[in-house]
């Protein structure tokens, strides 16, 4: 085995020490182990002493070489410190702007060069103050670039001189909320920045300054994060592009969605979230106590949107539903927001046709604001919006579909009439017909006890369809369920019992059977 032993800074001397030998089975010394160590071997030894040396003379080098970039950039700190930034009041004043701002009558650009990087005499860009948090940021020499993001859009603003010198600079970090005066210029031929422009900076606050290192919102919310990371950190992702698209893409299909209705003369109420009676089925309810008596999350509001058609027509509500499944399937949401409407006096193919037009409209508003139809080509490359007509297909028919496409149920069974079709075979039937489905009559058995029966169905019982439907679109499945309600007396109050519902809690339902 080799030691080595310091003699004097710097040098060190190579031992080569032989272990005492090995006793044989017979117990004298094994006269193999009793040889001096080969050349190879003290060659081999010398070798990676060597390396080992060169290894530690490297990492103090380093380590030295640290120390000196660590002990500048803290003296250089210390001069920052020493920079004051004040606005200048001899500039004139700063308009107001978010950073999506394009109005010419609102900010003019700036363009050519300048000996001046702030220059606001006759014909000059327009001095703006913006205010946003940091997205990008990277130093070049003296100058300091930061793209700034505040919601409606990006901005690349430029500092030089003592503003990109000072300790608020040089400390930056991602997140940081800030407010920026400049000029504004066009980019120059050749670079590139959002919308072909930046602020030239003379002068900047910091609101609020973000926590760097371990844990700054860009290692928190690191792209590649693991999903559990991402649910936990949901906050801090809807920073990103990406999800700050969806939401407003969300919130673009909720305000067409009230444009349409407005078009079609619906009226919007607000029904209550927490309600004594179920809709969907009793295992999905989540239960609570209100003061002293039993209550539910809501499941549907639909119940209670049809106790306001007789006095303000077709109405309808966007409210959140809640559903006590405990599944991770997108199709299985512990809540949602639910948009659902009440249509008076109308047929099932009155429904059918309202449907379709609804869901087209909604998307060709939706789509008319260019950053909307951006975000949505962005994420869903190639998307084209459905065409009419949606075709018509009852639950019979679809039965029959996947028993000759050979589409079998998750135990490898073929599908039988009065099963509940599931999710899979659905969207496999959808994607291969390749256009929006209406899927129709639903037994009896599969569907809620207040969808009104098909009388033109000579099967009785559970097998009976129902006027009911599910829309089915490509690629995504189901996005719109809906039927007609039951108006007989009689037949509503056998369908509670049937379902093993008290009617006593739906007082208020059954009187819409009773006062008609």
């Amino acid at each position: 085995m080799t030691d080595t032993t310091p003699l004097a800074e710097g040098a060190s001397e190579l031992h080569i020490t032989t272990p005492p030998a090995m006793p044989t089975p017979s117990g004298k010394p094994d006269p193999e182990d009793s040889k001096a160590p080969t050349k190879s071997a003290l060659k081999k030894a010398k070798k990676a002493q060597e390396a080992q040396e060169k290894k530690e003379a490297r990492s103090k080098e380093l380590a030295e070489q640290q120390k000196r970039e660590d002990d500048q950039r803290l003296a250089a700190l210390e001069e920052a410190k020493k920079i004051v930034i004040e606005e200048d009041s001899s500039l004139p004043k700063a308009v107001r702007i978010k950073l999506d701002e394009t109005d010419s009558k609102i900010v003019k650009l700036r363009s050519g060069v300048s000996e001046k990087d702030v220059d606001y005499s006759e014909g000059r860009g327009t001095r703006v103050r913006v205010m946003g948090r940091v997205l990008h940021l990277r130093s070049q020499k003296e100058t300091t670039f930061i793209t700034l993001r505040d919601g409606y859009g990006k901005l690349q603003c430029v500092l030089t001189g003592d503003l990109a010198k000072s300790y608020d600079v040089q400390t930056l970090t991602l997140e940081t909320s800030m407010s920026i005066c400049g000029e504004m210029w066009e980019v120059p031929p050749g670079y590139r920045a959002p919308g072909n422009r930046e602020l030239h900076a003379d002068y900047f606050k910091i609101i609020g300054k973000a926590v760097g290192d371990k844990d700054a919102v860009s290692t928190r919310a690191a792209p590649d994060a693991d999903p559990q990371t991402q649910l936990d950190n949901r906050h801090l992702f809807l920073r990103g592009d990406k999800l700050s698209g969806i939401m407003k893409t969300r919130a673009a299909v909720l305000r067409a969605i009230r444009d349409v209705y407005y078009e079609l003369r619906c009226s919007e109420v607000t029904p209550p979230c927490m309600v004594q009676t179920q809709v969907e089925g009793g295992s999905t309810l989540f239960e609570l106590k209100y003061f002293g008596e039993k209550a539910y999350l809501t499941q549907s509001s639909q119940l209670y949107l049809e106790t306001a058609t007789p006095s303000l027509g077709d109405v309808y509500c966007i409210s959140p539903s809640f559903r006590a499944e405990k599944s991770l399937t997108r199709r299985h949401l512990s809540e949602y927001t639910h948009v659902e409407a009440e249509l008076d006096f109308i047929t099932f193919e009155d429904l059918l046709d309202h449907l379709e037009l609804f869901i087209c409209r909604v998307i060709e508003l939706a789509m008319q604001a260019p950053k909307i139809a951006a975000v949505v080509e962005d994420l869903n490359p190639g998307f084209k919006p459905p065409e009419r007509p949606f075709k018509r297909m009852r639950y019979g028919e679809a039965i029959q579909w996947l028993k000759e496409n050979d589409v079998r149920d998750h135990e490898g069974k073929l599908h039988e009439f009065g099963v509940d079709i599931e999710e899979a075979a659905e969207r496999k039937m959808t994607d291969d017909i390749g256009r929006p489905i209406f899927l129709t009559h639903f037994p009896v058995e599969v569907k809620a006890f207040y969808m009104q029966k098909d009388g033109s169905d000579p099967r009785k019982g559970g097998l009976q369809g129902t006027e009911s439907v599910d829309c089915l679109m490509p690629g995504v499945g189901e996005i719109v369920g809906g039927s007609m309600r039951m108006m007989d007396y009689t037949e509503l109050m056998d369908a509670y019992k049937h379902a093993g519902l008290d009617p006593a809690p739906y007082y208020w339902y059954t009187d819409q059977r009773r006062v008609v």
